[in-house]
């Protein structure tokens, strides 16, 4: 079957995204593709991110934005703690050697995240553009970092959007065995506390599986938005009892 030719939106700065149903599909080159240009600032990432849009180039390409069908979603309440994750989990808060902290240093977070090239993939989708336009994301109050310490040292963490009641994930990174595992861990604990019931992956991954995530239709991705951006936003400050009062809910299953 020849591929389609459909021309990509080219979007001026300020200029509104167009409805996310027009995004490429599978008979195109780049499926979930929805259009290029437009401006990394503030107010166009809250726009995209509240109709379920998100940035994704590599260095050398115009910013293009994209809405892929099905979108791959971690539900809190499915999270799969494996056992191996528990029990090391468990030993550093029994040794009091952990401690998570969100928005200690997001730009430390950030950089590491960039120095971590995808799975199959020579570079990295978080350029000086994306670092600069997620810094002033989380100036504004937009993103956050969740981070592992152990031993007093940064050993992993991730960052995130949070718009209402939704809670976009971005990219994670791990200096040390299971640190980025345990900051997922910390964020479903801390979704779980302020009842955010669904954390945006955007795109299927085998690891994701294995945790729990699972794809839904764009649709009721975009439903579920149209019900949580609007709501008041959770106050970003990690309780430990988070750890103790979830822990038991979570399904456990082996390594």
């Amino acid at each position: 079957m020849a591929k389609s030719q459909r021309p990509l939106p080219w979007l001026d700065a300020g200029e509104s995204f167009p409805p996310v149903a027009t995004a490429w599909g599978h008979a195109d080159p780049a499926p979930g593709l929805l259009a290029a240009g437009a401006a990394l600032d503030v107010p166009t990432l809250v726009q995209a991110y509240s109709q379920g849009i998100f940035p994704w180039f590599s260095e050398g390409q115009p910013v293009l934005w994209w809405s892929p069908n099905p979108r791959m979603v971690l539900n809190t309440a499915r999270f799969k703690l494996h056992r191996s994750l528990r029990k090391s989990l468990s030993h550093l808060l029994d040794a009091e050697r952990l401690e998570i902290r969100f928005d200690h240093d997001f730009e430390r977070v950030i950089q590491a995240c960039a120095h971590k090239p995808r799975a199959g993939q020579s570079g990295t989708w978080i350029v000086p553009d994306m670092v600069k336009a997620y810094g002033s994301l989380y100036k504004a109050g937009h993103a956050h970092s969740v981070e592992t310490w152990i031993d007093g040292e940064l050993a992993g963490g991730l960052y995130c959007v949070n718009l209402g009641g939704m809670v976009f994930g971005e990219s994670m990174f791990a200096h040390q065995t299971d640190a980025s595992k345990i900051a997922l861990c910390a964020l479903v604990a801390f979704c779980g506390a302020h009842h955010i019931t669904m954390i945006d992956c955007q795109q299927n991954t085998q690891h994701l599986a294995s945790l729990g995530a699972a794809e839904i239709s764009r649709e009721d991705f975009v439903a579920h938005l149209n019900r949580t951006v609007g709501l008041a936003p959770p106050a970003w400050h990690f309780n430990p009892l988070y750890f103790i009062q979830i822990l038991a809910a979570w399904t456990i299953t082996p390594p």
